[in-house]
C-alpha cells in the first residue's frame, strides 16, 4: 500500500460532487461532523458493492458517532442513482467524482491515471475539516469498516 501526500492534520481538500439523488454534496456544508470518505474504484464491481453496502447497513454507527459517510468514485450521477436502486442503498450518499474525472480523487492524492479510476481508501475527517486518520487498501481488498467505527469511539 502507498503513502498519500496527505498526511493525518492537514486540511480536507474542499469538494462539491452530486450523489445519485442529483443533490449537491460540499465537504464544508458538513462541519460540526465528522466526514468518512469511502474511495472506491467503480460502480457495479464486487468489491466496491461490499464496501458501499457496509456503509449503508453501519448508518446507525454513524449516526451516533456524528458522522456522515460518503460513497466517492469516477462514476457518472446517473450510474450512481442505478447502481444505488440496485444495492438498495437509500440513507447513504454515493458521490460522483466523474467531470472533471477523478478530480476529488486527484486532490487526495488517490487518482489511477493509467487506470482512470480512484484507489480504494478511507478516509476520516474531523469536525473541524481536517483529515484525522486514513485508511489505504488494494484495489481487490473491501475495507474494514469495522477499524473504522473503532476509531470513532
Amino acid at each position: 500500500m502507498r503513502e498519500l501526500k496527505l498526511k493525518p492534520g492537514d486540511p480536507a481538500p474542499e469538494f462539491s460532487l452530486a450523489n445519485q439523488k442529483d443533490e449537491l454534496v460540499t465537504l464544508s456544508s458538513l462541519k460540526g461532523k465528522k466526514v468518512l470518505l469511502s474511495f472506491h474504484p467503480l460502480a457495479w464491481t464486487s468489491v466496491c458493492e461490499v464496501q458501499m453496502k457496509s456503509l449503508e447497513i453501519k448508518k446507525g454507527d454513524f449516526d451516533k458517532s456524528n458522522t456522515v459517510a460518503l460513497g466517492i468514485s469516477v462514476d457518472s450521477a446517473p450510474s450512481k442513482k442505478a447502481w444505488a436502486a440496485h444495492l438498495n442503498i437509500e440513507h447513504t450518499s454515493l458521490l460522483a467524482d466523474f467531470w472533471p474525472h477523478g478530480k476529488v480523487a486527484a486532490k487526495y492524492d488517490l487518482f489511477i491515471d493509467k487506470l482512470g479510476i480512484s484507489g480504494r481508501a478511507n478516509i476520516l475527517i474531523d469536525e473541524k475539516g481536517n483529515i484525522e486518520k486514513i485508511w489505504v487498501y488494494e484495489i481487490p481488498q473491501i475495507p474494514d469498516i469495522e477499524a473504522v467505527l473503532q476509531a470513532l469511539k
